[in-house]
C-alpha cells in the first residue's frame, strides 16, 4: 500500500451567495484585492488552461488546467509552477467546493496531490489562510484585508 499524498483543507463560512463566491474566484478586479495583486485568467471550461498572474506585469506565477467547472458549486484545477521554474514539482490539484449552508456559503478549498515536504506544500499552507480570510472579508464587508492588497514576495 502506498502512502497517500499530503493535502491541505481549509473551510470557511461566508455571509454571501454561491454566485458571488464563484465570481470572486474569477473576476480579476476582485482577485487583485484579496489575492496579493494577482488575477486568474481562463475561459473556465473543462480542459482549458488557466493562469494565476501578477495583476500589473502579467507574469505567470501558477498555471494549470481546468478539470471541472460546475458554476456556482465546484471548480477543480491542476496547480503548478510554470515550466522552467527552479525546484518545480509535479502539479497538484485544487478543489473549490461552494455550498449553501444555513443562509451562508460554506467554502471548502482542498489542495491535494502535493509532494511531501515540498515547497508547494509550505507555500500554500502559508498562503491559503490569509487569501481565503481576505476573500471572506471582501465579500462580507466590501473591504479585503489590507495585507492581501499588496504584492507578496515569492
Amino acid at each position: 500500500m502506498t502512502n497517500p499524498k499530503p493535502q491541505f483543507v481549509y473551510v470557511t463560512y461566508i455571509q454571501t451567495t454561491p454566485e458571488k463566491v464563484w465570481a470572486a474566484l474569477q473576476d480579476p478586479e476582485m482577485t487583485r484585492q484579496f489575492w496579493g495583486m494577482h488575477k486568474n485568467v481562463s475561459d473556465w471550461k473543462p480542459g482549458s488552461r488557466w493562469t494565476h498572474q501578477d495583476y500589473e506585469t502579467h507574469e505567470v506565477r501558477v498555471t494549470g488546467q481546468v478539470l471541472e467547472a460546475e458554476p456556482p458549486k465546484k471548480l477543480v484545477l491542476t496547480w503548478g509552477w510554470p515550466e522552467g521554474r527552479p525546484g518545480a514539482e509535479p502539479p497538484s490539484r485544487v478543489t473549490f467546493l461552494i455550498e449553501p449552508f444555513m443562509g451562508t456559503v460554506r467554502l471548502t478549498v482542498t489542495h491535494d496531490e502535493l509532494v511531501e515536504g515540498g515547497a508547494m506544500m509550505k507555500g500554500i499552507s502559508q498562503g491559503w489562510p490569509p487569501i481565503l480570510s481576505s476573500l471572506k472579508s471582501l465579500l462580507e464587508t466590501g473591504q479585503p484585508l489590507a495585507m492581501t492588497t499588496k504584492r507578496w514576495g515569492g
